[in-house]
């Protein structure tokens, strides 16, 4: 018996679009981070810094300083992406500390104290992959404590309230999950593609050697750990939209604390 032309082809429309249907998750596509529509809830403990007597500490970073404040490299460990800190007095508001690797620069953190003394802004950089390309951020800063009497105005304890200005490569990403492999990629060339099994697997691209495991959520999120050194580091869930048009990216802090709530667009 012959299928009517109609027929078939009714049937074969209905099949390429299963297909289609099957190829495609939530989860796949370009999408885009909007500042705007971004939330933060800060870490529990503020950042401390002291630079006082030509000597610069901060015994919160990862690793902690504790080096000269007169502008020359000086060797650091436990920290992958750079080797060498340098950390330069501008004025009695300014600092501006240099990261370098195998002698290059990687990093840069400018900090400026308004003149009130209560705020500051925070103007960083960092370019920890391989393909060498520049990540730039803007941090606001809201004092907590103040330094020592003598010290230079960085000192005390500050709070991170706002982040603006962030580089575009740092706001885009792709995401896909096919059968059991989730894969991410951004514009600076670090990417994986990571099994929902939980195997670690490395970031490509990345300088600072992290692991990475994911695993499902239900059937609309996808759980990332990155781990460093075998510490976790970060937690990121990935949540679409019923809808497929945004996204929302959680982040939490295992480091710090403190956690971040993004919202990307699909482009």
């Amino acid at each position: 018996m012959r299928m009517r032309p109609l027929l078939c082809c009714l049937l074969l429309i209905s099949w390429l679009m299963s297909v289609q249907a099957m190829a495609q998750s939530c989860f796949d596509g370009t999408w885009k981070i909007d500042p705007t529509e971004s939330h933060s809830q800060p870490p529990a403990k503020p950042d401390v810094y002291l630079l006082q007597d030509n000597t610069y500490r901060c015994t919160t970073c990862d690793p902690p300083l504790d080096i000269r404040a007169d502008g020359r490299d000086q060797k650091i460990t436990g920290e992958p992406c750079y080797d060498t800190v340098s950390l330069k007095v501008v004025d009695d508001r300014t600092t501006e500390e240099t990261d370098k690797r195998d002698g290059k620069t990687v990093g840069t953190s400018r900090m400026t104290v308004s003149s009130g003394g209560n705020s500051a802004t925070v103007k960083w950089t960092g370019s920890c992959n391989t393909n060498g390309d520049v990540v730039a951020e803007e941090l606001i800063l809201s004092r907590e404590t103040k330094g020592p009497r003598g010290s230079h105005a960085v000192s005390g304890s500050w709070q991170i309230v706002k982040r603006v200005n962030l580089s575009e490569n740092a706001l885009v990403i792709t995401l896909k999950l096919e059968g059991d492999t989730f894969s991410f990629a951004d514009p600076t060339g670090q990417s994986f593609a990571a099994k929902l099994d939980g195997t670690e697997t490395p970031v490509k691209g990345d300088l600072s050697n992290t692991m990475v495991s994911v695993k499902r959520i239900g059937e609309t999120t996808i759980e990332e750990t990155d781990k460093q050194d075998g510490k976790v580091v970060e937690v990121i869930r990935f949540t679409p939209s019923a809808d497929g048009k945004t996204m929302t990216i959680s982040i939490a802090n295992k480091v710090k604390g403190g956690t971040r709530q993004l919202v990307a667009h699909k482009q």
